[in-house]
């Protein structure tokens, strides 16, 4: 498995603080708490976790070899936006 990062997730990371290392921490221990399964070219999700004891949202897809796409990543606060 390989992750991928789309370009909006770099800027978004970029903006707000977020490193790989917290990225990939939230995928691999976080709870999926939405799925959005019309998402083209694949199926992606919502996922929440803690990195440095913070709040996380994750979206990510998966392709055919299992690589994982990141979309994009935000903390979660009272009045998170994507």
């Amino acid at each position: 498995m390989e992750y991928i990062y789309r370009l909006h997730a770099i800027e978004r990371m970029f903006q707000r603080d977020i490193d790989e290392r917290h990225i990939e921490e939230v995928i691999e221990n976080g709870e999926i708490i939405e799925t959005y399964v019309d998402d083209k070219p694949y199926p992606s999700f919502l996922i929440l976790g803690y990195s440095d004891n913070l709040p996380l949202h994750v979206v990510y897809a998966k392709d055919e070899e299992g690589n994982v796409i990141v979309i994009t990543a935000y903390r979660v606060t009272k009045n998170s936006t994507k």
